[in-house]
């Protein structure tokens, strides 16, 4: 069982909900996000266009944030997921420069959304409901805590909202999947074949886990 994402450029409708859901979903302090969108142009006036691509960690098979981790503070599951250990991070940043995907953030230190206030009630509550550490890496986890907690009362990611990423949930135009890519009957793995998904620098020899569908 290997974890995947299928975005579908076509349905994507540039409302950042998956930028905003993820933020939500782990209490992230001011300036961090694990899911990000990257916006660009193509064409020249008066018929230029904008782009809109939804980024966030690919969870790579061959991922070199891994490899080169000196503590094995960053680790991969047996289902694929890429993930930091808060208490074996050191802070020294080897992942962050060999992720040719920039999809990790130091994080120095937790600020509040509000510059000048001490933390809100709603902050305070999420540092202790998903408390972060000062001084190490984080990035996108795929949700495990809500796939794990799921498929502990029997329910399948990408077929339960309950055990699925929290941007695939709140996409109000259902550009995301999520599935299980090492079975060819899932939907992720179907869309991957039948449309041909692609996934970003294929040619980085990383294997992502997140694939995407065509405009």
């Amino acid at each position: 069982m290997r974890w995947g994402m299928v975005i579908d450029l076509a349905k994507c409708i540039s409302c950042y909900a998956c930028v905003i859901s993820c933020k939500q979903e782990h209490f992230l302090p001011a300036g961090v996000f694990w899911s990000r969108g990257v916006v660009g142009e193509v064409g020249t006036y008066p018929a230029a266009k904008k782009q809109f691509l939804p980024v966030l960690c690919n969870h790579c098979q061959e991922a070199a944030c891994v490899k080169v981790c000196p503590t094995t503070a960053t680790q991969q599951r047996e289902d694929g997921i890429v993930w930091v250990d808060a208490n074996k991070c050191i802070g020294c940043r080897y992942c962050v420069m060999a992720c040719p995907y920039q999809n990790r953030t130091y994080l120095a230190e937790i600020k509040p959304h509000h510059p000048g206030q001490d933390f809100t009630e709603m902050e305070k509550m999420g540092r202790r409901l998903y408390p972060l550490t000062e001084g190490t890496v984080v990035k996108c986890n795929f949700c495990m805590e809500r796939i794990d907690a799921g498929m502990a009362k029997g329910l399948q990611p990408g077929e339960d909202r309950e055990a699925t990423p929290a941007c695939v949930n709140t996409c109000p135009a259902n550009a995301r999947t999520f599935g299980d890519l090492d079975n060819p009957d899932s939907l992720v793995s179907r869309l991957i074949r039948e449309k041909k998904g692609f996934p970003l620098h294929h040619e980085f020899g990383t294997e992502p886990s997140v694939y995407y569908l065509r405009y």
